[in-house]
């Protein structure tokens, strides 16, 4: 009987493990799928896209999409609007947060939990239910149409998880470390930049690709903000601009989109090494 029943263990833990990786192998279909689609559809002519039935792979292949997002009005301008912009808001989150998480793990002052649970409400609200009130500030102070409000915007949006992440990091730090280079004639100052910083790159650079990508990826504010001031629009926005009276030009907007997605895969497959490490170590003592 005993052996019998061993004998049958086994068999439930094998189903539910082919029921898990059945379910994990549709999720990565269903999710890459599109992606697949967009570039196939950037090398496709438009013959291929405009039939009436879809196929996988382009009976040719063509380079003739990408020459039309290429030479598309702004293209250049609206590539450096988008790298200024992104790389601003990153830098000073990262700035702003370092400071601040660092004060809430190591040092004691009054408020410091109420200051963790705003930063956590703000993390919480939806910035697309604070658009109006945002447009209308702007307006009312002369900031509409101006990249310098979007930078802040985007600010604004990835700084409450840069300090959770970068606290719960410097939490898990050991604060003897500090201690001992103190001790040995270090500032506090010193010991920071010399022990606790070198220890932080990981959590940075996670922290960092979380806003650069939300910063890069943004359309909302973005469409909503800059009206008038054509030349000040970033890339999300550019990518509707192959929509016309006419129709939309498909072949075009999945070139766009193509180029649009290449410098957020080229920092994930920078950074990768060090995301995972990164939110892991900052979710220790979260």
């Amino acid at each position: 009987m005993s052996t019998a029943t061993l004998a049958r263990t086994p068999r439930p833990r094998s189903r539910r493990r082919l029921l898990l990786n059945t379910a994990a192998a549709l999720t990565i279909v269903l999710c890459l799928f599109p992606v697949y689609w967009m570039i196939t559809t950037a090398f496709k002519p438009n013959r291929d896209i405009q039939s009436d039935t879809p196929r996988l792979l382009p009976r040719t292949w063509t380079l003739e999409h990408f020459r039309t997002a290429v030479d598309a009005d702004g293209f250049a301008l609206f590539w450096r609007n988008s790298i200024l912009v992104t790389l601003t808001a990153v830098l000073l989150a990262l700035v702003v947060a370092l400071g601040a998480s660092f004060a809430v793990a190591r040092m004691r002052w009054r408020g410091r939990r109420q200051f963790m649970l705003l930063v956590f409400i703000a993390q919480m609200a939806p910035w697309e239910a604070l658009i109006i009130p945002v447009y209308i500030i702007s307006r009312d102070t002369g900031m509409l149409d101006r990249l310098p409000t979007l930078t802040l915007v985007y600010f604004m949006m990835t700084l409450p998880f840069t300090i959770v992440v970068l606290r719960g990091f410097i939490a898990a730090i050991p604060p003897e470390l500090e201690e001992a280079a103190q001790v040995d004639g270090c500032t506090r100052r010193h010991a920071f930049r010399h022990i606790t910083f070198p220890l932080l790159a990981p959590g940075l650079m996670a922290t960092s690709l979380f806003g650069y990508i939300t910063a890069w990826n943004e359309f909302a504010y973005a469409n909503f903000l800059i009206i008038k001031q054509q030349d000040s629009r970033t890339l999300p926005v550019w990518l509707s601009s192959f929509q016309n009276v006419f129709g939309t030009d498909w072949g075009a907007t999945m070139a766009a989109s193509t180029l649009f997605a290449l410098p957020a895969l080229a920092v994930f497959l920078l950074l990768q090494r060090h995301v995972t490490s990164g939110f892991a170590a900052g979710a220790v003592k979260g």
